[in-house]
C-alpha cells in the first residue's frame, strides 16, 4: 500500500526545483528582486482574477504562480552574504510564529466570544509589536502600503481607522472639496453598506467591459 504524502511534502520538491533554475537556467540566474517585483504584482492580480471568474482550476495555478514568486525571492536572498540574508524557511518560520503569537485564542488560553473579538485582539496585539519595536507608540495606519491602488488604500486607511475607533466623520476630510474627496467619502458610504469598494468597482468593469464586447459584436456583419 502506497502511504501518501505529508501535507507540504510537494513545497520541498518546488524548493528544490527552485534550486536548480537559479544555478542552471540564464533567466532565473540573473534576477533580482528589482527585476521580479513586477512579477510578484501581476500573479496576484492574475490569481485575483481567477477568484472573480469561479474558475477553480485556474485559481489553483495562478495561486502557484503567487507562491513561486515567494519562492524566487527567498532564492535570491538566501545567496546573499552580507549578513541580510534568509532562507524560505526563515520566510516560513516568520510567519508561523506570528500566527501563533496573534492568535492567542488558539495556541493560548484566552477565550474569545466570536470572529470581531479575534480582530480586536489582532490589533491589540499588533500595536504592542509595533511599540516594542519602536519604543514607542506608533500610529494604527503605520504599515500601510500607499503604493497600492488607491480605491483599495482609502478602503485599508479606513478600516484600519474604524477599528482602532477613530470617528467615522473624519472620512469626511473636513469638508474638503474636489473629486479625490467625494471618492473618498463613497468609500467610506459602501464600507458603511458592507462593501468592498474595490471588488464592487471591478465587478463594475467587469459588467462594463460586457456591454462593450456585446455592443462590438452587435455592429459586426
Amino acid at each position: 500500500m502506497t502511504q501518501e504524502k505529508p501535507a507540504g511534502a510537494r513545497l520541498l520538491e518546488l524548493v528544490a526545483v527552485m534550486s536548480r533554475l537559479r544555478r542552471e537556467c540564464p533567466w532565473d540566474a540573473k534576477q533580482t528582486h528589482g527585476t521580479l517585483a513586477p512579477h510578484l504584482l501581476e500573479e496576484s492580480y492574475e490569481a485575483l482574477e481567477a477568484l472573480e471568474s469561479g474558475d477553480s482550476d485556474a485559481l489553483r495555478e495562478e495561486l502557484g504562480d503567487v507562491l513561486l514568486q515567494v519562492m524566487f525571492h527567498a532564492e535570491v536572498a538566501s545567496e546573499r552574504t552580507d549578513g541580510t540574508g534568509y532562507t524560505i524557511d526563515d520566510v516560513a518560520e516568520g510567519i508561523a510564529a506570528k500566527l501563533v503569537r496573534r492568535h492567542p485564542h488558539v495556541f493560548g488560553d484566552v477565550t474569545v466570544s466570536g470572529a470581531d473579538e479575534v480582530k480586536q485582539n489582532w490589533d491589540a496585539i499588533k500595536a504592542a509589536e509595533r511599540e516594542a519595536k519602536n519604543g514607542a507608540p506608533g500610529s494604527v495606519l503605520d504599515g500601510v502600503p500607499f503604493g497600492q491602488p488607491a480605491l483599495s488604500l482609502a478602503a485599508q486607511l479606513q478600516r484600519r481607522a474604524e477599528r482602532a475607533g477613530v470617528p467615522s466623520e473624519l472620512a469626511d476630510l473636513d469638508g474638503a472639496a474636489g473629486l479625490g474627496a467625494e471618492l473618498f467619502a463613497l468609500v467610506a458610504r459602501a464600507r458603511a453598506a458592507g462593501l468592498d469598494p474595490e471588488l464592487e468597482l471591478r465587478a463594475a468593469a467587469r459588467a462594463y467591459r460586457d456591454q462593450v464586447q456585446a455592443w462590438e459584436q452587435a455592429r459586426r456583419p
